[in-house]
């Protein structure tokens, strides 16, 4: 338990950012869910656009590394490319 003022304040704080960074995963969990469930055509292209959004916001956020954000862009690409 936190005893000093600045230990209950990093408590907070930490409690915070473990809670956003939680959602924002599973946001972008879905998103890449719905790539790979998309039907070929425009319902795909319109999926991988918000998923490829939702990844380089996270990279930019530092909530993926920014290597990981390209290659799973490089990898939907190719996947909706294979369906079409």
């Amino acid at each position: 338990m936190p005893y000093s003022r600045s230990a209950k304040k990093r408590r907070r704080q930490a409690d915070t950012h473990r809670q956003r960074n939680r959602a924002q995963h599973s946001a972008l969990r879905t998103v890449l869910k719905k790539v790979h469930a998309a039907e070929p055509g425009a319902d795909a292209q319109e999926a991988y656009r918000q998923a490829e959004q939702l990844l380089d916001r996270s990279a930019r956020k530092h909530l993926i590394h920014p290597a990981k954000a390209a290659r799973t862009k490089s990898r939907l690409k190719k996947l909706i490319q294979s369906k079409a």
